[in-house]
């Protein structure tokens, strides 16, 4: 049986290095220009690996084509993952940490030791005894949501180009920015993107398979009344409905 040398990891640990956040409050798409360093470093991976019909748009989305290798008829499938980190916290010099053989025991992250993963705070690495596990060193995000999943789509696509042997109809590749502040479906042309059904690596636990998702709506609301420190509030409604009386 042919080996594979899966490259998941040493991708995840060099895409996190580049800092894409996003930022909820600029107007332009993509929000941040430099979300478009990791769309060019995956547009050109994705040609290195033989695909062609590879494009990064003016708005950041990479889409790719891993061409069909069976006469069969069948649905066209994308996978997607969002390249963009959360302005909750810095994006700017991450520095991976690979934990490998992890027996459970508490890891303190070097940069801040403050900040410490147990097992208590996350029951889900009990799970994970054995696994290599790698996290931020503490002064940043790690920002595995979501270049764990860009990350598994590359090596996927890897795969799949060196094996030709495994059958697959037409693989669509859409990799996507401003995810983190709602905006990431803003600028997708679908009929570009042509695909039947599709498939977001951007999930938690292994295994688990979501196929339902929330409802992002927003809501305005409009607050009538005046504004009153809370220090001497009390009283000053039915001031303000003794003046609203008095003028009318």
């Amino acid at each position: 049986m042919m080996t594979y040398d899966y490259s998941v990891a040493e991708r995840f640990m060099r895409y996190v290095q580049i800092d894409t956040q996003s930022d909820p409050n600029s107007t332009p798409f993509p929000s941040t220009e430099k979300q478009k360093n990791l769309a060019t470093v995956l547009t050109q991976e994705l040609r290195d690996m033989g695909i062609v019909d590879v494009e990064m748009d003016a708005h950041g989305y990479v889409y790719a084509t891993i061409e069909r290798n069976t006469a069969k008829d069948v649905p066209v499938i994308c996978f997607c993952a969002h390249m963009d980190t959360a302005p909750d916290a810095s994006g700017t010099n991450v520095k991976p940490l690979l934990h490998a053989n992890y027996q459970g025991q508490d890891i303190v992250l070097p940069d801040d030791p403050t900040q410490v993963i147990t097992t208590t705070s996350h029951p889900y690495l009990q799970q994970r005894i054995g696994d290599d596990i790698i996290t931020a060193s503490g002064l940043t995000l790690l920002g595995a949501d979501d270049k764990a999943g860009v990350a598994i789509i590359m090596d996927f696509a890897k795969y799949v180009i060196n094996h030709p042997e495994v059958p697959h109809g037409n693989i669509r590749i859409l990799f996507t920015p401003d995810e983190e502040v709602g905006r990431g479906v803003e600028k997708i042309d679908m009929i570009k993107l042509g695909a039947d059904y599709g498939y977001t690596l951007d999930g938690g636990e292994r295994g688990a398979l979501e196929a339902e998702s929330f409802s992002a709506d927003g809501a305005t609301v409009v607050i009538h009344g005046i504004s009153a420190h809370p220090g001497y509030a009390k009283g000053q409604d039915a001031q303000f409905h003794e003046n609203s009386s008095a003028i009318y």
